[in-house]
């Protein structure tokens, strides 16, 4: 190797002297190695004169397969860096509908953080769909709407959001905030449960213990149609006060969100992930759980 790295010296400077100063070394015993790898091959390499140095056919011919071969030998080292490498896989992350822009940033930046080893991918679905597949091994990771039910499975809280009144707002007009008492006439509107967190039946239960006893229910439909109702004046709900929040997307004309003035719920959602799969000697998500855990280590509030 260094007789042919020598010899690519040599040749792309014509010249020994400007060759021996780039290698670092004296005009003497390079051309004496010179010399050497014209013994070892068979051939005259280079036109020699007091004036002049230039390359034979067969110098000419060795050069590129010269240059070829030191470019191979100088590739090993990161060719075996990326041979030995542990091998990029793809991991699922659940998202549950209405992610606060905040955590999608957190995601994001998890996303840029295991990139040398985990390709991120977001998968949508309801809290329990997400935390079941979890278990069953299909995400990495979920976020997911507490309180979740079941098997336990390591979590972390991430964020804590306020919760508002969804009201008409041609009935509440020029309101800051509204108590509880206030909405008792006029009944409340769930989503469908299929995809609404548990906590909201807690809600609904607290609500009934505050006075609020009516109810509609709707069924096949999504969070627009609960906007609907309320749009007509038929309904209040209840939903995430922040204007950030994607939630506030569904709200239509004639509706506005107002504080609560007696009564404070929050929606707290919290990152789940398997145990097992996060054990730092065998589990083959423990370097992306501990990435999570740092990044997503300070809970948000709002």
């Amino acid at each position: 190797m260094l007789h042919l790295r020598y010899f690519v010296a040599v040749a792309e400077e014509l010249n020994f002297t400007a060759a021996a100063r780039r290698l670092h070394m004296s005009t003497p015993p390079l051309s004496q190695r010179i010399k050497d790898l014209e013994h070892e091959t068979g051939h005259r390499l280079f036109d020699r004169s007091t004036h002049h140095v230039r390359l034979t056919p067969a110098g000419a011919a060795l050069l590129p397969i010269a240059r070829d071969v030191l470019e191979q030998v100088n590739s090993i080292p990161w060719r075996l860096s990326e041979a030995t490498r542990p091998r990029r896989s793809t991991a699922f992350i659940g998202m549950p509908e209405g992610v606060h822009p905040d955590l999608r940033d957190r995601v994001n930046a998890l996303t840029e953080r295991v990139r040398e080893r985990f390709e991120i991918k977001r998968w949508p679905g309801a809290t329990a769909d997400l935390v079941t597949a979890v278990r069953d091994g299909r995400l990495a990771l979920t976020l997911a709407r507490l309180p979740v039910a079941g098997p336990a499975l390591e979590q972390l809280t991430v964020m804590s959001e306020r919760l508002g009144a969804v009201v008409p707002a041609d009935r509440f007009a020029g309101r800051e905030a509204i108590a509880v008492a206030e909405l008792t006439d006029l009944p409340y509107a769930a989503s469908p449960a299929e995809i609404t967190p548990a906590y909201f039946d807690q809600l609904d239960h607290q609500l009934a213990e505050l006075g609020v006893k009516k109810r509609i229910k709707l069924t096949n439909t999504g969070f627009g149609a609960t906007a609907e109702v309320i749009s007509s004046g038929l309904a209040f709900s209840i939903s995430m006060l922040d204007e950030k929040s994607p939630m506030r997307g569904y709200r239509m004309d004639n509706v506005t969100v107002l504080p609560f003035t007696d009564f404070h719920p929050r929606l707290e959602t919290a990152l789940f992930w398997s145990r097992e799969r996060a054990d730092a000697d065998t589990g083959d998500l423990a370097e992306l759980v501990e990435a999570a855990r740092e990044i997503f280590s300070e809970p948000l509030r709002n």
